[in-house]
């Protein structure tokens, strides 16, 4: 885990990127965005929230996420 300092537009660029890998596959979290409450910190800590989907969204992610690890 990297303890570098990141901007919010690296932060925001990583969201973007999460969200088109996702998208490509089907899945769609609605709630994915930039913590911004951690990057107003005195020293900021980047973190993405991957926020709540439904149970249909998690089964769907956790196939894909099994399918890779699978091919791994």
């Amino acid at each position: 885990m990297s303890t570098e300092p990141h901007s919010d537009t690296q932060a925001q660029a990583a969201c973007d990127e999460l969200a088109a890998a996702l998208q490509k596959l089907g899945i769609v979290l609605p709630s994915l965005g930039v913590d911004q409450v951690m990057l107003c910190r005195e020293r900021p800590r980047v973190l993405l929230e991957l926020g709540r989907c439904n149970l249909d969204t998690a089964r769907r992610l956790t196939a894909v996420l099994e399918k890779a690890a699978a091919e791994r």
